[in-house]
């Protein structure tokens, strides 16, 4: 593997982790939502589909790592957002 594609998978991976530890924080250990564990999950899917796409090319002109990042964190935001609105 090339590091530059490593370095792309590591900003990832980080982002949709963070995001899904951060959901599951404040889950589970300080009990300010209640997330159920799909939805808990979900920017580990953005994860997923950021691997599964980087199969070949060619990659569009928004097919960035930094994108696939931003979404995995707006993911979780919006998990966050919606458990907060749901449980009121």
């Amino acid at each position: 593997m090339e590091i530059e594609r490593a370095r792309d998978d590591l900003v990832v991976a980080a982002s949709a982790g963070s995001a899904t530890i951060v959901i599951a924080l404040l889950s589970g250990v300080a009990g300010v939502l209640n997330v159920s564990t799909l939805p808990t999950l979900a920017p580990l899917v953005v994860y997923a589909g950021y691997l599964f796409s980087r199969k070949g090319g060619p990659y569009g002109s928004l097919d960035r790592p930094r994108n696939w990042a931003t979404a995995a964190v707006l993911v979780g935001v919006l998990v966050v957002a919606a458990a907060s609105v749901l449980s009121v």
